[in-house]
């Protein structure tokens, strides 16, 4: 199973954000420069995790921030965002978090083949401390299989 496209906007190496608020919005922002979603989307985000919990975070040190296929939604997309120093989610067993993941979706059931595909990278634990090492954009889509187009 293959994942979106990740190009270089996609990806940030670094972030500097201080909390999850900051780590989901560095997400958006990579999600909007790589051009699958709009500004609002990271908006959209944030909205989902003070509704439901830190249910994004889904293995220890990885969030995969995401919201329902709207109108701020341009196209399928990625982008993955690793963090200078962890930040704190409130999960009870996965925090803190270094890796963020936005994932954008176009339809309610595409977003079944991307998380799909993800799962299928991270079931290697190890993945998770690569990429929040990794010092490239083309080392991050090595870890994950991914292409930049």
């Amino acid at each position: 199973m293959t994942l979106p496209p990740l190009p270089d906007e996609a990806i940030v190496l670094g972030d500097p954000a201080g909390d999850w608020r900051q780590a989901v919005r560095a997400a958006g922002r990579a999600l909007l420069a790589s051009g699958a979603a709009r500004a609002g989307y990271a908006d959209e985000m944030i909205r989902m995790i003070d509704e439901h919990g830190p249910y994004v975070v889904i293995a220890p040190g990885l969030a995969l921030a995401h919201a329902r296929p709207d109108d701020q939604v341009v196209r399928t997309g990625l982008s993955v965002v690793t963090l200078a120093s962890p930040v704190l989610f409130g999960h009870p067993y996965n925090d803190p978090v270094r890796v963020v993941l936005g994932l954008a979706v176009e339809s309610v059931g595409g977003h079944l083949e991307s998380i799909a595909g993800l799962a299928n990278v991270f079931n290697d634990a190890s993945v998770i401390p690569a990429v929040a090492a990794a010092g490239s954009a083309d080392e991050v889509r090595r870890l994950l299989g991914a292409s930049a187009s």
